[in-house]
């Protein structure tokens, strides 16, 4: 770990000069208007995300959307997560259409795969640069069943309890630390209600299951001196399998049984006869030349004919195997995972005096979520190998069902073996996640001479735990065992003998016994927090008061992930990781100022100049200093300007610190398949031996993940611009009450991006150059296959990206038919280039393309058209994603898989995938009874859109990141207030 010094608070002054002469002017994207006018003095004193002055004055100061509860039930979504995921200024997250839950590994980014989560992810930049809080306080991280988070699952917090959701589209290090480079979003839960309500939904998609129910009871009350609030909600959803839909029914759409997995339930066998020249008659061919002279000895490509019990005869009980012998695991798949929770959550507010109030707050979620993948293949040997075990791991001579009476030696004469043992079931992923947060603290305001002052202090301490157990695994020591010499077998009293050769019943119920075992992962990520905060008016300029926020942080923050005893141990046959723990701790102080440049001219209503500036000092890195500075020049009452500029900071997270070595099965093409001329030649210097005749056994290559001590601090510079414009000629007409339009342009630069190459990008860069900069730690075995790969995390480099918010808001009048509003939200993304310190070279990902399961869309627009009535109320909802373009894979294009614009040789090419809009409606009619009762109904994606193919995506087909589900989900909800 290295020291940090960054950015001394002197700088301020100098960045302060730059701003102004640079005249960089911001907007809020989906901002309340700007008419200001006098109502303002009439609002109370509260703090608005994006600044810690509490001031009426200072709402919408910075770019923030807002999101109100009723705004949430109107999209018919059960989860925050999920509608904030549907926003032009999200992108790309995980949610519960993701079914990863450790199966191929532990990605590159340290933090694992949170299963079951929602995250959220602001202007591209992943979830672990977006800070969550909680009315205004850090929320814990989640948990992962295959490592330590860096990121807030959403689904932690119940919808029925929040009052809004504020998302600051800026960077805000100044004001609340680490994390926040691409933006905030802030929760804010309700504080009181009075007397009782009841909720309740179903739902239901077009295709398969997928039934999602919700329910929650709530009860709020106040007097002179309390308010409090309590919630209970339930949450269930049901799944749907990959097999209901036609698109997700195979591994690769278009590739049939050709993008299926090299692991088959019949046993697929790489080996070298004793003979070198005996084929069997053409079952193990020898490698030719051009002129059909022998270059290397025969080798055995073969697959099981098949059968139940018994020995599998050799040569007569196989066969050469081909592509028809590859196992379609697709159908095993989820295409929606089931999630269940469960959440109590209260508050209370009670007034000790007039002027000082005591808060107290709890929250309490349970979740219990599954994940699904195909039976767990068993490899063997360098080229087909699923642990490190299984790499050295042969089957001894004597074992009773060896057919070819030889030993299978992985340093000899075997390249690998794999087999599905489809006996043993599905692999199922089961996560039980607790998450408990609790919060109190003082809030008060005091009068020194003629001005008031406001204070709070608080304290947080929250945990979430998760355990991940998993059954359809194995233990690769007892398969081994039950390979090796049967004398060693049959002295241990538990082994039984395995038959890997035969087919689908061939692996008994004994057999499975020992070779099975129940896996239980465990992850806990804690968070303890003290802060204090004190804001006011220090005195009076010719424009107004000037105004301050000031305050201090302690925060600890611990994380662990612990691997089952037995994987620990190297004895999993899945995937191998070890255990992972860390903390750090850190102190901060901030100072922000509002002061008052002018007002009441002709040239400015208003104009008002922000500075804030945070110390942060880690116990793992130093101290640092971010600064930030912002202007709001209200020119009229009808037109606003507004910019800021920020610094940004992200200490490296335990997982990217501590996360132990482990292991990621990457969809990867190797350049080496087939290679000619000078890839060809690269490749043999690289330890492939016969380039033109290779094929990589697996498609899989499994890469070396995991964190690093050497790793660095992200560093940003962002910069918003844009303005307002409310126009009085539009407000309390014949034709509009309210119109409001908005630009925004955004530019942010982050340096010491913490991350790991883009793997398929690295190896088609080793071929093709043979440099030590990209070649280096990939290792090739005896066979030519990889059987090592370091993708671990570093600082790669820089990503700059930019782009514009385009917001529209218009209200009618209070026609005799109806109110009607219109709305438009547009992020259009002009650029964003990740590009390595070490090469100078890009990677893949930029704007306008897809890259294994994450996009970044050129244009998220979502539309919106109200009405309302009476009692009657409906709205329609289009949202759009433009066009996206992807890599072919070209092992899989020239036998048939999707590929709009093939190469003519089919050695890949692109996919498009085509602009695509899902319509949502809803209607709600509030009842002419005595109590408040309210029926609402909708459909959303009502015309049933498939999302667009995506052939790089690693499960299902499409992009679950970015696009809905296929086919409608209809849904029904009651709300009984009383």
């Amino acid at each position: 770990m290295k020291v940090l010094h960054r950015h001394k608070l002197s700088l301020t002054i100098h960045a302060l000069t730059t701003a102004l002469v640079a005249g960089a002017w911001a907007m809020p994207v989906l901002a309340q208007g700007d008419r200001s006018g006098d109502d303002t003095t009439k609002l109370e004193a509260v703090e608005v995300t994006g600044s810690r002055i509490k001031k009426a004055e200072l709402e919408g100061q910075t770019p923030v959307v807002t999101i109100s509860a009723k705004d949430i039930e109107a999209t018919g979504l059960g989860s925050i997560g999920d509608v904030i995921q549907r926003l032009s200024v999200s992108s790309s997250s995980l949610n519960t259409k993701f079914n990863s839950a450790g199966n191929f590994g532990f990605p590159a980014d340290g933090g694992g795969v949170g299963s079951g989560s929602t995250t959220i992810s602001l202007r591209n930049l992943g979830a672990k640069r977006t800070l969550v809080l909680v009315d205004g306080l850090r929320w814990v991280n989640e948990t992962s069943g295959s490592g330590v988070s860096a990121a807030v699952d959403l689904n932690t917090i119940p919808a029925s309890a929040v009052d809004r959701i504020e998302i600051l589209t800026d960077g805000a290090s100044s004001l609340y630390g680490s994390d926040a480079i691409s933006g905030v979003i802030n929760i804010i839960t309700k504080r009181k209600q009075e007397g009782m309500s009841v909720g309740a939904y179903y739902g239901n998609y077009s295709i398969g299951d997928g039934e999602t129910t919700t329910g929650n009871i709530s009860l709020g009350g106040s007097t002179d001196r309390l308010d409090f609030f309590l919630d209970i909600s339930h949450f269930k959803q049901h799944r749907i399998s990959s097999g209901d839909w036609d698109q997700s029914s195979f591994p690769t759409p278009g590739a049939g049984l050709a993008g299926g997995s090299s692991y088959i339930p019949y046993t697929r066998t790489i080996f070298f006869p004793d003979d070198p020249t005996n084929t069997y008659g053409g079952l193990c061919p020898r490698p030719v030349d051009a002129q059909g002279n022998p270059t290397g000895p025969a080798r055995c490509n073969i697959a099981a004919n098949g059968t139940t019990n018994g020995v599998q005869p050799f040569p007569g009980g196989f066969h050469r195997f081909t592509n028809a012998d590859r196992f379609n695991f697709a159908p095993y798949n989820l295409l929606l995972t089931p999630n269940e929770r469960d959440g109590l959550f209260g508050q209370a507010r009670y007034k000790v005096t007039d002027n000082i109030t005591w808060y107290l707050k709890g929250s309490y979620t349970t979740r219990k979520s599954v994940n699904q993948a195909a039976p767990e293949p068993i490899g063997l040997g360098s080229a087909l190998n699923t642990s490190d075990l299984g790499l050295v791991t042969g089957v001894h001579v004597t074992n009773p069902y060896n057919p070819f009476g030889v030993t299978l030696d992985p340093n000899s004469n075997f390249a690998g073996l794999g087999r599905r043992p489809v006996e043993g079931g599905p692999r199922v992923f089961t996560q039980d996640v607790d998450t408990k947060y609790f919060a109190t603290g003082l809030e008060g305001s005091f009068t020194a001479g003629d001005r008031d002052f406001y204070w709070d202090a608080n304290y947080v301490d929250s945990t979430n735990k998760g355990t991940q157990t998993v059954r359809g695994t194995y233990n690769i020591a007892h398969i081994a065992k039950a390979l090796g010499p049967l004398a060693a077998c049959q002295a241990d009293p538990q082994c039984v003998p395995l038959n890997i050769f035969g087919g689908p019943g061939s692996i008994t119920p004994e057999m499975l016994n020992y070779i099975s075992f129940i896996e239980k992962d465990t992850s806990e990520n804690i968070l303890e927090m003290l802060t204090a905060n004190l804001s006011g008016d220090l005195f009076d300029l010719p424009a107004g008061s000037l105004a301050f926020a000031t305050g201090y942080e302690h925060r600890r923050q611990e994380g662990s992930y612990t691997p089952d005893a037995i994987v620990v141990a190297g004895e999993g046959n899945g995937v191998p990781s070890l255990p992972t723990s860390g903390d750090y701790s850190v102190d901060e102080y901030y100072l922000e100022l509002n002061i008052p440049l002018l007002k009441d001219l002709a040239v400015a209503k208003s104009l008002e100049l922000s500075v804030a500036s945070r110390y942060s000092d880690y116990s793992t890195f130093g101290g640092t200093t971010n600064n930030k500075l912002g202007v709001r020049w209200q020119v009229n009452d009808d037109l606003t300007l507004r910019g800021t500029w920020a610094e940004g900071f992200r200490a490296p997270s335990i997982g990217e610190l501590y996360g132990a070595p482990a292991r990621f099965d990457a969809s990867i093409s190797d350049p080496c398949n087939g290679a000619t001329g000078q890839a060809a030649a690269n490749c043999i210097a690289q330890g492939v031996p016969d380039p033109a005749n290779f094929e990589q056994a697996n498609p899989q290559i499994s890469t070396r993940t995991g964190g690093s001590l050497d790793l660095e601090p992200e560093t940003s510079d962002s910069i918003t611009a844009g303005l307002v414009y409310s126009p009085s000629w539009a407000h309390d007409t014949g034709w509009s009450s309210k119109l409001d339009l908005e630009l925004t342009y955004w530019k942010i630069k982050l340096e010491d991006a913490i991350q790991a190459p883009d793997a398929q990008t690295q190896l088609d860069r080793c071929v093709a150059t043979n440099s030590p900069t990209f070649c280096s730690g990939i290792v090739r075995g005896s066979s030519g296959d990889i059987v090592s790969f370091n993708n671990t995390l570093r600082n790669l480099g820089r990503i700059d990206t930019r782009g514009y918010d385009i917001g529209v808001n218009w209200t009618s009048p209070e026609w005799s038919w109806g109110t009607w509003t219109a709305g438009l939200a547009t992020t259009y993304t002009d650029e964003y280039e990740s590009v390595a310190t070490d090469t100078g070279l890009a990677e893949p990902l930029t704007v306008g393309v897809e890259t294994t399961d994450r996009a970044i869309p050129e244009w998220r627009t979502t539309a919106t058209l109200g009405w309302a009535v009476e009692s009657f109320s409906a709205r329609w909802t289009s949202r759009y994603v433009s066009s996206l373009t992807e890599s072919c894979n070209p092992d899989l294009t020239e036998v048939g898989a999707v590929c709009s614009n093939p190469n003519a040789d089919l050695s890949g090419g692109t996919n498009h995938l085509g602009g695509t809009t899902f319509h949502d409606v809803r209607v709600n009619w509030k009842l002419p009874v005595d109590f408040d009762f309210t029926l609402s109904a909708g459909v959303n994606n009502l015309f049933a859109k498939d999302p667009p193919i995506c052939v790089s995506c690693s499960l299902n087909g499409y992009d679950a990141s970015t696009y809905d589900l296929p086919g409608r989900f209809s849904y029904i909800s009651a709300n009984l207030k009383f």
